[in-house]
C-alpha cells in the first residue's frame, strides 16, 4: 500500500517501520496483559508500567522514522510541538480496562501537519487489528478497505457513551434516550465505533486530544458527521499546553443521527 505521491506524505519504508513498531508494542502488551499492577496518576486516571514502557518504545521509535517530527504523548509531553508535522500519541487507550483484565484496549498514533491528522493508525491488539486512515486516501483494517457505505449497511442500534457522559440521562427525564447504550471504555475506539457500523452515534464529554487524534481522522475518511460541543481541535497553537484540556465531541454516521442526539449533546455542555 503506497501513499507517497506528496513531499508530504510518509514514505513507504516509514509506513513499514511505524508497523513494524506497532507489532512490537501490541505484542508488549498482549504478554503484560492480565499481569500487571496499575497505580492512579494525580488526575485520576490508571497507569501500569505498560503504559510508561509502550510510550518510551514509541516516542524513541518515531524519532528514528520521522526525524524532526515533535511528539505530544499521554504519558509524556503533553505541548504541541512547533514543528510542521508532529505526532500525537495514546501508548495504552483504555488502561482501566487492560488492569482489570478486560481485553479491549488500544494503541492510538496520529501524524499531524499545520494543526490536521495526515495518517493515523489505531492497533487493537487483544483482537489483533490494525486500522490505518490517510487524509484524502481513505480507511483500512487490516488490508481491507472500508466505505462510508460499509457503515450505512450496518443495522446497529447502539450509542456509545464514555462514563463522564452517562449523566446526560439524567438531563431529560421525560424523554427516552434514542438508542441502546453501549460503554466499551476506550475513548478513541468509542468514536471509531460509529465509523465502521457498530454504533449509531458516540457521545464523549472529556476526550483529551490524544483521544481523539486518530478518530477524528478516521471519522472525517469515512464522512461521520462530527460536532464539537465546545473547543475546536482544528486550531492548535504550537507550544500549547493540553493536559487539561477537554474537546467534547458528538459523533454521528449520519447528519440525521446528529440531529436526533444533539440535545443530549447539549445538555451534556449545559450541565
Amino acid at each position: 500500500m503506497s501513499f507517497n505521491n506528496s513531499p508530504e506524505r510518509l514514505s513507504d519504508g516509514q509506513l513499514n517501520a511505524l508497523n513494524a513498531l506497532l507489532d512490537n508494542v501490541s505484542n508488549r502488551q498482549r504478554e503484560d496483559f492480565g499481569n500487571i499492577n496499575s497505580q492512579i496518576k494525580p488526575d485520576g486516571t490508571l497507569i501500569t508500567s505498560c503504559d510508561r514502557w509502550s510510550d518510551k518504545t514509541i516516542v524513541k521509535e518515531l524519532s528514528n522514522i520521522a526525524a524532526g517530527e515533535g511528539v505530544l504523548s499521554e504519558e509524556g509531553s503533553q505541548i504541541v510541538p512547533t514543528s510542521k508535522a508532529y505526532w500525537i500519541v495514546d501508548p495504552l487507550d483504555g488502561t482501566t480496562n487492560f488492569a482489570a483484565g478486560i481485553p479491549y484496549w488500544a494503541i492510538s498514533m496520529a501524524r499531524f501537519i499545520n494543526g490536521k491528522p495526515e495518517t493515523a493508525f489505531l492497533d487493537i491488539p487483544a483482537l489483533k487489528k490494525r486500522i490505518l486512515a490517510v487524509r484524502g486516501k481513505g480507511v483500512w483494517i487490516n488490508g481491507k478497505l472500508l466505505t462510508a457505505e460499509t457503515r450505512a449497511a450496518s443495522s446497529s442500534a447502539c450509542v456509545s457513551l464514555c462514563s463522564r457522559s452517562i449523566r446526560v440521562l439524567q438531563q431529560k427525564p421525560n424523554k427516552p434516550f434514542p438508542g441502546k447504550i453501549r460503554l466499551l471504555g476506550v475513548a478513541s475506539l468509542n468514536m471509531v465505533s460509529v465509523g465502521i457500523g457498530q454504533t449509531v452515534a458516540a457521545l464523549e464529554a472529556t476526550p483529551k486530544i490524544w483521544d481523539l487524534a486518530s478518530a477524528w481522522l478516521v471519522l472525517s475518511e469515512l464522512n461521520c458527521p462530527i460536532k464539537w460541543l465546545d473547543l475546536d481541535p482544528s486550531n492548535l497553537s504550537p507550544g500549547k499546553d493540553l493536559s487539561a484540556i477537554s474537546f467534547p465531541v458528538l459523533i454521528a454516521g449520519s447528519e440525521k443521527e446528529l440531529h436526533r442526539l444533539l440535545p443530549w449533546g447539549k445538555a451534556l455542555i449545559e450541565d
